[in-house]
């Protein structure tokens, strides 16, 4: 077989987490390649997934800032051009609170990013196969317009999202028992345009309870979120237009509960979604919204092409049927019209990679630290049922009262540690984005986590290269990577 070339290392997905990666393996003087199937890089940032919705997570619910480095510079370039828009307010921080960003130009700038560092770009191509020597992984084959060929490097980083070189690697992982639980339904995003935003202010001003996230209504809850709750509605009454709340960070999301049950109840909407919506940011200040739970493929397992095929085709029906019933029922989307599709469907269930750490339950619970901290994180597990849903007509979130929800004590956050990356039983090999070790009831299709996971992990990769050992023997020395990242501006301590 052809040798396409030898690398220090190799990046096999240029998603979200794997173009970062590439460009910190690049930046700390690794030779490096990335691999990536489609024409373009970026994953969730502006490929598929919930483009405009980066970037979320950046805070603990306590308002800390948990997540920096490579997400901190890739906002700040684009703001600095008006290409994002100013991060929340401070009373407002929180996990959920956005700083929404122009999709299209993030990808551009990831290109520049990949090019300054000097990482070289294999586009069009699929890598369906590994080469190993005993347990220890050497390269990968890949198939594309040139032919089969394989590519060698001294560290592979697995960031496929599906986990397909893993699995054909020999590492073990499980998946969800669909028979005892929901999947967590990937779905389609698409964008619309050409809204009055004074109609949709009104209809909220005259229903405000409209105005509180869907997953948030019926259940108990502490303290501090009736307060932050209390807050929006008082700044809904206040504001000339909802779009500023978007502005400030007040909100994230209109959901549209009520219109949503109505148009199901008409027959004018499917039942595996609703009508709410986020927001995308383009230059000047301007708002799109962007729905991301409205059309989703129910019991779909994408580590399976068939059912992964249905659910490309399956979702595009439901957008049809769904524009249709916004510009019926949603006010001011009167003469809204769509602008933008993902290129594929946000996958979120999948393989559940075994690493010689497993994040569990118990560590999300417990504000878990780790002395080998690669980053920290914020999102919450769930058990006994997915975070979404397309179970439930007209509602996209899981409500079943069975599903337990566990978020970090002390409005905090939880460590990641550098051990969730590497694999159990196979050498030469990093993990990074959806694939970092977790059981199965985390649900990992975190934009800013994954980008921040994928920069430890060409940062680990390089200093692999450096030092002159693998993946594994660096959990012995994982100080001068954790020095590192902080230099590169990752945070790793000093909050809750």
């Amino acid at each position: 077989m052809r040798v396409y070339g030898y690398y220090d290392v190799v990046v096999v997905g240029g998603g979200a987490s794997g173009t970062a990666a590439a460009i910190y393996a690049a930046r700390n003087g690794a030779k490096t390649i990335l691999i990536e199937t489609l024409g373009s890089i970026g994953g969730m940032v502006n490929l598929v997934g919930p483009p405009g919705w980066a970037f979320c997570h950046l805070y603990n619910e306590a308002g800390e800032r948990v997540i920096g480095g490579f997400v901190e510079e890739l906002y700040q370039d684009l703001y600095k051009r008006d290409l994002a828009q100013p991060l929340p307010l401070e009373e407002n921080r929180c996990q959920a609170a956005p700083a929404f960003i122009d999709i299209d130009w993030a990808g551009l700038l990831l290109f520049e990013k990949c090019r300054e560092a000097g990482v070289e770009l294999m586009l069009h191509t699929l890598a369906v196969d590994v080469l190993k020597e005993g347990n220890t992984v050497q390269g990968v084959v890949v198939e594309n317009t040139s032919g089969r060929m394989a590519v060698m490097g001294k560290v592979i980083i697995e960031a496929t999202g599906e986990g397909d070189i893993m699995a054909r690697a020999g590492v073990p992982y499980s998946q969800i028992d669909r028979t005892k639980e929901e999947l967590d339904p990937p779905s389609i995003t698409f964008h619309m345009d050409g809204v009055d935003w004074s109609k949709t202010t009104a209809y909220f001003k005259a229903h405000p309870d409209q105005f509180l996230p869907g997953y948030v209504k019926g259940r108990p809850m502490a303290d501090w979120e009736k307060k932050h709750y209390e807050e929006r509605l008082r700044k809904l009454a206040e504001c000339e237009s909802v779009i500023d709340l978007v502005r400030e960070g007040v909100t994230e999301t209109f959901d549209y509960d009520e219109l949503s049950q109505e148009a199901l109840k008409n027959g004018d909407m499917h039942p595996y979604g609703d009508l709410g919506h986020y927001f995308t940011y383009r230059q000047g200040g301007h708002f799109q919204p962007v729905f991301q739970h409205t059309a989703q493929a129910y019991d779909c397992d994408t580590t399976d092409v068939t059912e992964y095929s249905w659910g490309e085709m399956e979702t595009r029906r439901q957008v049809v049927i769904a524009i249709k019933a916004i510009q019926k029922y949603l006010p001011g989307f009167e003469h809204a019209y769509l602008t933008r599709m993902t290129a594929g469907m946000r996958t979120r269930e999948g393989r559940h990679t075994v690493g010689d750490y497993q994040i569990k339950a118990e560590d999300c619970a417990n504000n878990a630290r780790f002395d080998d901290c690669i980053a920290k994180c914020t999102m919450p597990c769930t058990i006994g049922g997915p975070f979404h849903s397309a179970a439930t007509p007209g509602i996209a979130m899981n409500v079943d009262p069975t599903r337990k929800m566990i978020i970090p004590a002390n409005r905090g956050s939880y460590d990641v540690p550098y051990r969730a990356m590497v694999p159990k039983n196979v050498e030469g090999m990093l993990m990074t984005g959806k694939l970092v070790s977790v059981t199965e009831d985390f649900k990992r299709d975190l934009l800013p986590d994954n980008m921040i996971w994928g920069q430890a992990a060409g940062t680990a990769a390089a200093l692999c290269i450096k030092k002159g050992i693998t993946p594994r023997e660096l959990e012995n020395c994982v100080g001068e990577l954790q020095e590192q990242l902080r230099k590169d501006g990752a945070i790793l301590d000093g909050v809750k």
